[in-house]
């Protein structure tokens, strides 16, 4: 498998996890400012939503849109610790969390990574907003050491990732004990750390 990624984008949650499950694959760049990819390809060629993270299989098809590539590669692997069984409850608590961080997480931090047509008030306003549902997903941690237990899961891949990009919209998260302890507890598992090193950001 490949996996065409830019680095600190979406696109590490699904590297965690191909580190994770140890799973064997290759990775190309993608300058998303040009979308052209490290080879010279076109990316809208790839993918024409001009979006990473684009798994491409042995058999050439491709996969795309994150959090369905991180349960495409964990039930691959057969990993029910990263995505737990199909027709399980556990799986569904996963899956609500994927779903709420790619929908209300992932997609408030749009408006305040370099749009021209966003004043610093607007930033602020959304800023505020982003701030306080990162502030309650930081209360649902608390006793926990990850979002539905003691098991990393591909959701929590996906938080980190995510919240990780605060420190580059000047978004303070410090005051978010638990949130923080959990970022730290991710940061410091071996797979997040090799993804991280093959991305450039170690």
């Amino acid at each position: 498998m490949k996996l065409f990624f830019s680095p600190g984008a979406c696109s590490l949650a699904p590297h965690i996890l191909l580190c994770e499950a140890r799973l064997p694959f290759t990775t190309e760049r993608v300058d998303t400012q040009t979308h052209k990819t490290e080879h010279g390809t076109d990316f809208y060629s790839v993918n024409p939503k001009g979006c990473v993270p684009v798994l491409e299989l042995d058999n050439g098809e491709r996969l795309t849109e994150g959090p369905i590539i991180s349960q495409y590669l964990s039930d691959t692997a057969k990993n029910t610790d990263l995505m737990p069984a199909a027709g399980t409850f556990a799986r569904y608590r996963v899956m609500e969390w994927q779903n709420y961080i790619t929908s209300e997480l992932h997609k408030s931090f749009s408006p305040l990574f370099g749009n021209p047509a966003l004043d610093s008030d607007g930033k602020t306003k959304y800023g505020d907003v982003l701030r306080k549902k990162l502030g309650w997903v930081s209360s649902k941690l608390r006793g926990k050491q990850y979002l539905t237990g003691d098991t990393f899961t591909a959701a929590d891949a996906y938080l980190f990732v995510v919240s990780s990009w605060a420190k580059h919209v000047q978004l303070d998260l410090t005051d978010y004990d638990d949130l923080q302890k959990f970022l730290a507890r991710v940061a410091a598992r071996p797979a997040v750390k090799e993804a991280m090193r093959q991305e450039g950001l170690s």
